[in-house]
């Protein structure tokens, strides 16, 4: 049996069907129904019971399945090891992130990471929803959250902090907006998400936090389109440090509250590489990994 036949088999497990299988490698249903079986019939043993509208792994096939796993993330290591792969990396690397990262902070790195790695490719799938890694057979995601959750392995890349900000079209003629309270006689622009609520959190220093509740006539559920709404004058919004450090340096924006911290959930949050929880890391992920953390951070100051 091919290596390459016993990973689609692996992932025909992990995807939970034929056809999800066959979507993450780009590959046609019958094409990965005709590995399975070629599979089924060296081993002597069915793998899988199929139907219209399930697949179930047999007691044999898992049996089979717990035992390849960690058998053939073994063989790929000691593979890499004997090829000098450690020190130059092969292959197709499945990513993702959010829309506004992807396009502020993933995008711009590129050119330099594929100089240092040109041997691998790139498939970046940039998403505001958080894709399922092993139904989309996504290797590495970078989400921002307080921290992650979950059984999947997660390293930090960056802090990230948020800013409420406006532009000066918008604040011309409203003086007297020097404490997060005065937020409640503004239009402020809110993230249409799950989980967001219409108060934002305010800190300063060591002092107890507070709520502010925030009204405004505009909803919008991806980052870019919100920076851009803020930029026009179309009211306050919150954002983060990463999006908007330009617009700060170039007066498009301004920093209404600079002395308090600010979130809309939690202060501390981060943007964080997620990977599937499994004991052989690919070299692919792991030089992506450490390029972002040293780039990241090097492009946020």
């Amino acid at each position: 049996m091919e290596i390459a036949s016993l990973k689609t088999v692996l992932l025909v497990q992990s995807q939970g069907s034929i056809a999800a299988a066959a979507r993450a490698l780009d590959l046609d249903p019958s094409s990965v129904s005709r590995i399975v079986a070629t599979v089924e019939a060296d081993l002597g043993v069915r793998l899988f019971q199929r139907t219209t509208r399930r697949l179930t792994v047999t007691e044999e096939g898992q049996v089979f399945l717990t035992r390849l796993a960690p058998m053939l993330e073994e063989i790929e290591a000691a593979q890499e090891d004997a090829r000098g792969l450690r020190s130059k990396p092969t292959g197709l690397l499945r990513l993702t992130a959010s829309v506004a990262f992807a396009h502020h902070m993933i995008l711009p790195l590129l050119p330099a990471f594929q100089e240092l790695y040109p041997d691998i490719s790139i498939d970046l799938q940039s998403s505001d929803a958080n894709l399922d890694l092993v139904e989309h057979g996504i290797d590495l995601a970078i989400r921002l959250a307080p921290a992650p959750t979950g059984d999947l392995v997660s390293t930090r890349l960056m802090k990230t902090r948020y800013h409420v900000v406006a532009s000066p079209n918008y604040l011309d003629g409203r003086a007297g907006i020097t404490k997060p309270t005065d937020l409640e006689q503004l239009n402020c622009i809110r993230f249409a998400l799950p989980g967001l609520r219409d108060r934002w959190m305010f800190q300063s220093g060591a002092s107890a936090p507070f709520e502010v509740p925030v009204r405004g006539d505009l909803r919008i559920s991806n980052a870019l389109a919100l920076r851009r709404a803020a930029c026009m004058g179309l009211g306050v919004a919150m954002l983060a440090d990463w999006l908007i450090q330009d617009d700060l340096r170039d007066g498009r924006l301004v920093a209404l509250f600079p002395d308090f911290r600010c979130a809309a959930t939690e202060f501390e949050t981060a943007a964080w590489a997620l990977y599937p929880n499994r004991a052989y890391l690919p070299q692919k992920v792991r030089v992506m990994i450490d390029f972002l953390r040293s780039n990241m951070r090097t492009a946020v100051g």
